[in-house]
C-alpha cells in the first residue's frame, strides 16, 4: 500500500497506477461523499458569462440558513477545506488544540496545536484558547450532543477562547448541528460542507457560521464573489429541497445499516454514528485493503493506524463489494 492512499480519500488515479490489473471502473469507498448525488431541477439556469450576482449570493445564504435552522452570521466559501486553511489568518486565541483522531487538514489548519483526546476537552477548555474538532467526527464517526459542544464553547469563552466545529457531515444526521442552539455572542465558529451530503464535491461549496467577527473576516477575505455561479444556483436549489433532504437521510440510514450487516457477515465490526461512512478496526485491515484494491474497490487506510479501514457507502456497488468480500473469505 502506498502512503499516497493514506493522505486522503478519493485518490482513484493513484490507486489505478498502483493496481494496474484491478478491474475497471473503480468503486470508490474511500470518501464519505454521498454516492447518490442531488440532481438539479429541470430548467435551472446558470449564467456563466457574468460575475455571480449579489442577489444570488443572498438567496443562497437565505436557503442555507433556513436548512441549518440558523439565524446568525453566515458566509459562503468555496468548500469547507478552504475555510479550514484560512484559520491561521484570523488571529485566533491561543493556546490551540485539535481534538483527535481528526482530519489531516485539522492538524495543518492550526500548526503547532496540541493534539488532545476527546476525554480531555473539558480540561483543555478551562484553559481558554482555540479548540478545533469535527462533529460527526472523521474517521471514527463519533457524535457529540450539540448541547455538550455548547457547554465546552461557553467554558472556552469565559477565558476569551473559541470553539471551531467542523460539521462537514452534519447534514446527514438530523439534530447533529450546534448551529440552532447558538446565541449571537457564543464563541463558536461552525464549518459546513455542501458536497458531502449532496454528493457534489466538485461544486466546491461550504459555509462558515457563528461568531460574527470571524464570519465577517472570512467574508472580507473572499470578497464579492466567494463562490461560482454553479455553486450559487445548485446550493440555493438543493437547500430549498427540504423534503428531498429528509428522504435522503432515511435512505442513507438504511444503507448504513445494510453495509454494517454486510461487513459484520465477514467478521468486520463497524462503528460510527455518521451514515455516510463506517470505520472498521481489525488486525487484518491492511490485508482487507489490499484484497479489495485488487478487485478495483478503494477503501481508506490510515498511516497512523494500520488496524483501521474506513468504508464509504457503495451505492449501486453493494453487490460488487459483497462479491469481493466473499472471494476474499
Amino acid at each position: 500500500m502506498s502512503r499516497d492512499l493514506t493522505f486522503h480519500g478519493g485518490r482513484i488515479e493513484a490507486a489505478a497506477r498502483l493496481y494496474p490489473d484491478a478491474p475497471r471502473p473503480w468503486l470508490d469507498l474511500s470518501t464519505g461523499i454521498n454516492p447518490h448525488a442531488w440532481m438539479p431541477p429541470a430548467g435551472l439556469v446558470i449564467d456563466h458569462q457574468r460575475l455571480p450576482s449579489g442577489e444570488a449570493l443572498a438567496a443562497l445564504l437565505a436557503a442555507a440558513a433556513a436548512a441549518f435552522d440558523f439565524a446568525g452570521a453566515l458566509t459562503a466559501v468555496p468548500g469547507s477545506e478552504l475555510a479550514l486553511r484560512l484559520l491561521t489568518t484570523l488571529d485566533l486565541p491561543r493556546p490551540w488544540h485539535v481534538v483527535t483522531p481528526c482530519y489531516r487538514t485539522h492538524r495543518d489548519a492550526l500548526p503547532g496545536a496540541k493534539a488532545i483526546a476527546l476525554d480531555r476537552i473539558d480540561e483543555a477548555a478551562a484553559g481558554g484558547g482555540t479548540m478545533l474538532l469535527a462533529n460527526p467526527n472523521n474517521p471514527d464517526g463519533r457524535l457529540l450532543a450539540p448541547s455538550e459542544l455548547l457547554s465546552v464553547a461557553r467554558a472556552l469563552g469565559t477565558r476569551g477562547g473559541m470553539l471551531i466545529v467542523d460539521e462537514a457531515f452534519a447534514d446527514a444526521l438530523a439534530g447533529a448541528s450546534v448551529l440552532p442552539l447558538l446565541d449571537a455572542d457564543d464563541p463558536v465558529v461552525v464549518l459546513r460542507s455542501f458536497g458531502k451530503f449532496y454528493g457534489l464535491a466538485g461544486v466546491r461549496l461550504g459555509f462558515v457560521g457563528g461568531a460574527r467577527s470571524v464570519v465577517a473576516r472570512i467574508a472580507a477575505l473572499l470578497g464579492d464573489w466567494p463562490v461560482s455561479a454553479t455553486a450559487l444556483a445548485y446550493g440555493a436549489a438543493a437547500y430549498r429541497d427540504v423534503a428531498g433532504a429528509e428522504r435522503m437521510r432515511l435512505r442513507l440510514a438504511a444503507e448504513a445499516a445494510e453495509i454494517d450487516n454486510l461487513l459484520a457477515g465477514h467478521g468486520l465490526a463497524t462503528r460510527g454514528a455518521c451514515p455516510l461512512f463506517r470505520l472498521v478496526e481489525c488486525d487484518g485491515a491492511g490485508a482487507v485493503f489490499e484484497r479489495l484494491a485488487a478487485a478495483g474497490i478503494l477503501t481508506r487506510p490510515f498511516e497512523e493506524r494500520a488496524d483501521w479501514l474506513r468504508f464509504g457507502l457503495p451505492g449501486a456497488g453493494f453487490d460488487r463489494l459483497e462479491a469481493a468480500l466473499v472471494a476474499d473469505g
